[in-house]
């Protein structure tokens, strides 16, 4: 073994995912992506908005099935679980995720490729189960959104596998429990809330009263210090002043920690790494952005020069068929 290679949110650009293995030395054998010394890591958010969301699921379960890959689970396959998942006995809610227009409308690409596929599609859905939250590796760390000690911790001692069942799925969905603190921070992140009245409309089309923050300014004063997505705070509030309780709310990774990395927060433009310890691999593959991995051999101190991406083009489905894996 000579390392890992990273890959970040690949949001069903399937074609893409399969030429950015052949571009890191990985290929095809008996339907299975294969490195003679190397494997990947997929750092989450395989469905959801692309052109071709089976094809994506498919070479990655392959992979890790096979032994060629590992995955963390990422806001969208936990998003699927709950969405489909019926809710508690006893309880008002329908589904442990509601089937609002909004939560529609993010799953509606994946629900509709997958229409004709139903057994294949709830066979999916109980792979997403066994997919871990987080995951220590070799002396790195990977996880969706945010790699939070203390609550890592807590999740090691309720699941040692740091994967969940289904009563850790639906406690997952009430605000008020540990399993909701552990998934909404590992898979989500941290967020600061906007105050009432002033909203985000965000490049996607959807419009949000709060913002992605990171967790590795030491000593963060102003929410300019903490903000980390491409869309802009609104005015002047870059400047506002963190208060108490949005800081005590926020995780912290420190320089000395071992190398983490993380996938969600959409980035944009070329790749580059915000501390010496920690990389972002989400670089808005189903924006037609870049669909990015990070080829990781043994280093504790993280090198740009290590980043390496394919531009995903604007119809991913122009790609040549060789790419596609047969589903038969």
């Amino acid at each position: 073994m000579e390392g890992y290679d990273l890959i970040g949110d690949v949001h069903g650009c399937g074609a893409t995912l399969a030429s950015l293995l052949e571009k890191l030395g990985y290929h095809q054998r008996n339907g299975v992506y294969r490195h003679p010394r190397r494997k990947v890591i997929f750092l989450g958010d395989l469905i959801d908005r692309g052109p071709r969301i089976r094809l994506a699921v498919t070479i990655a379960r392959r992979m890790v099935e096979q032994g060629e890959a590992y995955i963390v689970m990422g806001n969208h396959e936990y998003n699927a679980l709950a969405y489909t998942h019926p809710g508690p006995p006893g309880s008002h809610k329908r589904w442990l995720r509601e089937h609002t227009p909004r939560h529609n409308r993010i799953i509606q690409d994946t629900l509709e490729q997958y229409r004709d596929y139903t057994n294949e599609w709830d066979d999916t859905l109980a792979w997403f189960k066994t997919i871990p939250m987080c995951l220590e590796i070799d002396g790195i760390r990977v996880v969706h959104a945010c790699w939070d000690e203390a609550l890592i911790e807590e999740l090691k001692q309720r699941r040692p596998d740091c994967c969940m069942d289904t009563q850790f799925l639906i406690e997952s969905t009430d605000p008020k429990t540990q399993a909701f603190r552990i998934l909404d921070r590992l898979t989500r992140g941290p967020h600061v809330s906007l105050p009432k009245g002033i909203a985000i409309h965000s490049g996607d089309g959807f419009t949000r009263q709060s913002f992605r923050a990171h967790f590795w300014a030491q000593a963060p004063q102003q929410w300019g210090d903490v903000v980390f997505q491409p869309d802009n705070l609104p005015g002047d509030l870059e400047t506002r002043e963190l208060t108490n309780e949005e800081r005590q709310k926020l995780s912290y990774y420190g320089p000395e920690q071992p190398p983490l990395f993380i996938g969600h927060y959409w980035c944009e433009g070329i790749p580059a790494l915000p501390t010496h310890n920690i990389a972002c691999l989400d670089y808005s593959a189903v924006k037609y952005g870049r669909l990015v991995a990070y080829r990781w051999s043994g280093e504790t101190v993280l090198n740009a020069d290590h980043f390496v991406w394919i531009k995903v083009p604007k119809e991913e489905r122009a790609l040549p068929k060789p790419w596609e894996i047969d589903f038969d």
